[in-house]
């Protein structure tokens, strides 16, 4: 049984997708503190041919709330400011008229619970992207919250009676020197890299590591379907 866990953020890239597509369970990290100026609740776009940062605006925001304590700004203003923002650069986009709906649900969401509208929109991009992972929120799991870091990943991955955890690469420094820990817990580590993938953005230099949003609006369901596959899986001290 191979778990994935990692926290919610808005509208990923995606490497994101393809672990949450590698994994059997795939658990929305909701039960931890909100990272300010994280990916929680920003990403970016391309505008004009460049990076352009997005946001979901919050209410009263802080690190010391779990993620599954703050509250969206649901006002239509700030949502319609944010709609604006994007459909603007990309209403010429190949697949513009395809992900647009998908769009509107998500950011026109009268949801205020942060953890719930990632959540929302995570489904939302997984049924589009068919991913059929089962995914939950950590926060509904029955499980020792005492626990912390790599302890707390532990426990959740032995509940839902995982033998393999798997994680993005930007992960290896955190997770790798507590390897033995988690074998000696019945876990095997491993870690998921993504390829170098391109694809045209109209004319421009190839931006990467964009929002999915951006890779949804230049490639078909199919193309994407591919790119989700194109990574690899090191096991341990960087060895594939």
């Amino acid at each position: 049984m191979k778990i994935g866990i990692m926290q919610p953020y808005f509208f990923p890239y995606l490497g994101y997708w393809q672990l949450m597509k590698a994994v059997d369970k795939y658990v929305v990290y909701d039960d931890v503190n909100y990272i300010k100026s994280g990916w929680i609740n920003r990403n970016a776009v391309l505008v004009k041919g460049k990076r352009h940062n997005i946001n979901v605006i919050l209410i009263a925001a802080s690190p010391n709330k779990l993620i599954n304590q703050i509250c969206v700004n649901t006002d239509e203003r700030v949502q319609k400011k944010l709609f604006k923002t994007i459909s603007e650069y990309y209403s010429k986009a190949p697949f513009y008229a395809q992900v647009k709906p998908i769009l509107e649900k998500i950011i026109f969401s009268q949801e205020p619970n942060l953890a719930r509208y990632l959540f929302e929109s995570i489904k939302a991009v997984a049924a589009y992207l068919q991913i059929h992972t089962e995914l939950m929120l950590s926060s509904q799991i029955a499980k020792d919250n005492s626990l912390k870091g790599y302890k707390k990943v532990i426990e959740i991955s032995k509940v839902l009676g995982g033998t393999e955890y798997l994680n993005s690469f930007g992960g290896f420094d955190l997770y790798e020197p507590h390897r033995a820990e988690f074998l000696a817990n019945g876990i095997v580590l491993r870690y998921l890299k993504m390829k170098e993938i391109v694809y045209p953005q109209f004319n421009n230099e190839f931006v990467p590591n964009l929002s999915i949003i951006d890779v949804m609006m230049f490639n078909s369901p199919e193309e994407i379907k591919k790119m989700l596959g194109d990574y690899t899986v090191i096991n341990s001290e960087g060895q594939a």
